[in-house]
């Protein structure tokens, strides 16, 4: 017998041999018959893999995100049959699981695919899986698995790599693939599947490599949850922040200036200083003093605080001045910059906590591949903060912090997100920084703080920065889509890095501990989320224009410019279309720019000294007449609902 523990951490007996089906239906037959995957000791296996030694087990639906990888890989699996039936001579090379479903890159050799053959690929793929052929697993010698390769040269490096008693194939209907396991139990589970798109793909990505074509598709259970997440990237195209940026004028990109360098215009420039003052607003109230750092910095600087050296080879390199030796770099991390502030001048622990913050812009070159919209970009604004306390302090302080990102998702109408608890990775620490000590300390911190604060937590190993462990948020946006949005980080390594003090009540000197922490992420990043998010229907507090004063003729157009005076008397920010436009064709630009009032005057208005209010999106609701006092009041008590009152 063996015995078999199951994530809730109870413990079932079984006979040696038993399969993770098997156990599934020992549990119940109703669940066995949505299981698709599991995993035995951390390991992916398949339903039908015997079980003959002690172990945990952890049986995945189609809900759960290992479970979807099986399914996507399983899917990758029947693609690939179905290309090589209708492309004869093709080489497969290779085809994983991806966020939305799998990929499989394709030597296609003289042979093109295009959107043309979609259809028929589909077909054929749901062809074969209407079969219920089952994915079986076994091992092969490395002499065999060459042999079976012998005309693929992509197959035969990878094979080259592996090490004979460790090779595996996967067969299905007429189909065998070099694969390392982790397959639903029979392709009959696939009932959707659709070819997404084609792209170029470079052999194992290196451009010295042969041009590939990989070939995108995804695959669902149900035809209804293929039509759903269809549907659901529509309405992302529609909701592409670089669509609305353009449309709602905040954000541009120039070729002359450089890719990944945002401009922003003047209604984008607004919205971020508004996003500004609001956090500063806040920090204020908690304590924190503003600070101001230069761009760049002495290479030395970034040597000590161990950024070049995880960084160094990977971004802009050093800038040389005409002093011989001199070197500086462009500013990746605002931290070292910091840490010298707090090295200004000696403190004593009646001084600490010191809470420096600082909108610092920093610079990091990602390839032009990666840089995307404002989500990937080389120069980045970062709300950045750094909190120099005592060990005694770190925890009150952690959960103040945690406090002010909570304050911050609530006024922007963030309220679906888990916190996640990044953490060393559990094998390799050789890409870490610091004593096993400190970071087992700054670990229990963060761990304890979100358990006291109540957060529905997550743990991940091998997420934590190179310096410290990190409070990583979580957030789903409108269309379900998950978002790492604001961080904190405790920190025990840097203060030892650039040897800063305080002295203690025993009046000997001791080591700071260092937060890190930026609710907002960086600026650029936060307001490309906030606007897919929103669809650009920002909060009434943060739009960058909330009302829009429509006069039904030029006759009217004094008293539209009273009306403004008396809505910018009430810190409003509205603006008037003057234009020589019909009022319909007024409406529809103002819909378009998604200003959420717009206040029509004319004779009646006029003469009542009244505004009939019209509101964005309620095509067919019919306006509502009132005075401007009780328009001001609408205003504010809609503001009110909306941005929160951050308390400490």
């Amino acid at each position: 017998m063996i015995k078999i523990t199951l994530p809730d951490g109870s413990v079932r007996e079984f006979a040696s041999g038993v399969t993770p089906m098997e156990v599934a239906k020992s549990i119940s037959e109703g669940f066995a018959r949505n299981v698709i995957s599991a995993s035995f000791n951390g390991t992916t296996i398949e339903t039908e893999t015997p079980l003959t030694t002690d172990g945990s087990l952890i049986l995945y639906t189609w809900n759960d995100t290992e479970g979807k990888k099986a399914f996507w890989h399983s899917t990758s699996h029947v693609m690939a049959q179905a290309l090589e039936e209708l492309f004869p001579g093709i080489k497969l090379t290779l085809g994983p699981a991806i966020s939305n479903g799998f990929y499989y890159d394709v030597d296609f050799g003289d042979q093109k695919i295009t959107d043309a053959d979609f259809k028929k690929i589909e077909d054929r793929v749901l062809e074969i899986s209407r079969g219920k052929h089952e994915f079986k697993m076994r091992p092969v010698s490395k002499a065999e698995a060459l042999e079976l390769y012998k005309d693929n040269e992509y197959k035969t490096e990878l094979i080259s790599n592996l090490e004979d008693g460790t090779i595996t194939f996967c067969d299905h209907a007429t189909f065998t693939d070099l694969c390392r396991g982790g397959h639903i139990p029979n392709t009959g589970i696939i009932k959707a599947m659709k070819v997404m798109s084609v792209a170029g793909a470079y052999w194992r990505g290196d451009e010295k490599n042969k041009q590939l074509t990989r070939v995108y598709g995804t695959s669902f259970p149900k035809q209804k949850d293929l039509t759903e997440y269809l549907e659901l990237l529509e309405e992302a195209k529609r909701r592409d922040h670089r669509k609305l940026g353009k449309e709602l004028e905040l954000f541009a990109f120039s070729q002359k200036v450089g890719q990944g360098l945002p401009l922003w215009l003047p209604k984008g420039a607004a919205l971020r200083d508004r996003l500004e003052q609001f956090l500063k607003k806040a920090q204020k109230k908690a304590g924190y003093e503003q600070v101001v750092t230069p761009h760049i910095g002495q290479k030395e600087l970034y040597v000590t605080s161990g950024h070049y050296a995880k960084y160094g080879a990977d971004s802009f390199q050093p800038i040389h001045t005409p002093a011989e030796g001199e070197e500086f770099l462009l500013k990746p991390m605002n931290c070292p910059h910091h840490c010298e502030i707090y090295n200004v001048r000696p403190w004593s622990y009646k001084d600490l906590p010191k809470r420096y913050a600082e909108f610092g812009t920093v610079y990091r070159y990602e390839q032009s591949g990666e840089l995307h919209g404002l989500t990937r970009v080389r120069g980045f604004t970062q709300d950045d903060a750094h909190i120099f306390c005592t060990p005694e302090q770190l925890d009150e302080e952690f959960k103040k912090v945690i406090d002010l990102v909570l304050y911050v998702f609530g006024s922007l109408g963030f309220e679906n997100f888990t916190a996640q608890i990044s953490l060393r990775d559990k094998e390799n620490r050789d890409k870490y920084i610091g004593s096993d000590e400190n970071w087992e300390k700054a670990e229990n911190a963060i761990i304890n703080a979100a358990a006291d604060k109540g957060l529905n937590t997550v743990v991940e190993y091998g997420e934590a920065a190179f310096y410290g462990p990190k409070l990583d948020f979580m957030v789903k946006d409108a269309l379900g889509r998950q978002w790492q949005l604001g961080t904190i980080q405790v920190d025990y390594n840097l203060p030892e890095r650039f040897e800063l003090t305080y002295k203690g009540a025993d009046n000997e000197l001791h080591r700071p501990v260092m937060i890190h922490r930026a609710p907002f992420g960086s600026m650029e990043r936060f307001i490309a989320i906030l606007l897919e998010h929103t669809a650009g229907n920002f909060p009434l507090w943060l739009m960058p224009e909330q009302a829009i004063i429509l006069s039904l003729s030029e006759k009217y157009e004094i008293y539209a410019k009273k009306v403004l005076d008396l809505l910018e008397n009430h810190e409003i920010r509205a603006l008037i279309d003057n234009r020589s436009e019909t009022i319909g064709k007024k409406i529809r630009d103002a819909e378009m720019q998604k200003l959420p009032f717009m206040l029509i005057v004319g004779e009646e208005e006029e003469k009542n000294g009244t505004i009939s209010i019209r509101r964005h999106g309620q095509e067919g609701k019919g306006n509502i007449t009132v005075t401007i006092e009780e328009f001001v009041a609408i205003v504010d008590e809609e503001i009110k609902k909306t941005l929160k009152v951050f308390t400490v």
